[in-house]
């Protein structure tokens, strides 16, 4: 079922949003060659707790992964682009690294994601987090009342192709408001006036990741790390958005 969010609903979520994207900005200077993941892991977890909110990751047990998800963010390095697992590893000089985050503040979420760089970024890995930019942009561009989904999803695969990059349609964006996952999927790529209508109340993550060289993915043996097939790298941006009569409002915009 989806929940159409009054605007004092969609004001709450952007307490959460406020928050999410000021930690993400954070997080993008904490992240720094010779910085353990884990170290990035627990300023968060540190800053969650300290901010009192709840990670939406803690705990969270989809069809996929092997046990309950035990980090309050994903943590992807190089061709992992999805769920990847914080674990001990140091960054180096040129790796592309994705940090995705979901929380609740006082029962409402909001979800980001955003990729850097540590030390001197290769040219192609800068147009590849460049392409999931400009897409997550035309996709909250194309979010108007009174639109359709398929507009969000056409305008985001239009951007990927003119990149030159493949869309994988396993996994893409969705509903979000009470809970990180709600109703409906958001393909990142589709039919421009199809689909469900965009109705002002609408809260939805809208979240573009592309892999340099193939729309194939592949689990690591943990059940939740999501690669690019070929070992590419990879990149995703996220914003949660809300779907307002005069436009859509992006609820976790960052400092």
């Amino acid at each position: 079922m989806i929940e159409l969010k009054s605007a004092e609903e969609i004001g709450r979520m952007a307490v959460a949003g406020k928050f999410v994207g000021e930690l993400l900005a954070e997080l993008r200077e904490v992240a720094a060659v010779g910085v353990n993941l884990m170290d990035i892991e627990h300023h968060a977890r540190r800053r969650i707790k300290e901010r009192g909110a709840e990670s939406c990751y803690w705990d969270y047990a989809p069809s996929f992964g092997r046990g309950p998800f035990r980090n309050v963010l994903c943590l992807s390095v190089n061709d992992a682009v999805l769920h990847g697992l914080p674990h001990d590893y140091v960054l180096r000089d040129g790796d592309l690294v994705s940090i995705d985050m979901a929380v609740g503040i006082d029962g409402w979420v909001a979800d980001s994601a955003v990729s850097v760089i540590v030390g001197i970024p290769d040219p192609a890995d800068l147009k590849l987090i460049e392409a999931t930019e400009v897409a997550l942009e035309a996709g909250i561009a194309a979010a108007q009342p009174g639109g359709r989904l398929g507009d969000v999803s056409a305008a985001i695969g239009e951007v990927a192709r003119s990149y030159g990059y493949g869309v994988n349609g396993e996994f893409g964006g969705h509903g979000i408001g009470r809970t990180m996952h709600e109703d409906p999927h958001v393909p990142n790529s589709g039919r421009a006036r199809r689909g469900m209508r965009l109705d002002p109340g609408l809260t939805i993550a809208i979240e573009p990741w592309f892999c340099r060289s193939t729309d194939k993915i592949r689990f690591d043996k943990d059940g939740w790390t999501i690669r690019s097939a070929d070992g590419s790298r990879t990149a995703h941006s996220e914003h949660t958005v809300a779907i307002t009569p005069s436009g859509p409002q992006v609820l976790t915009r960052r400092p």
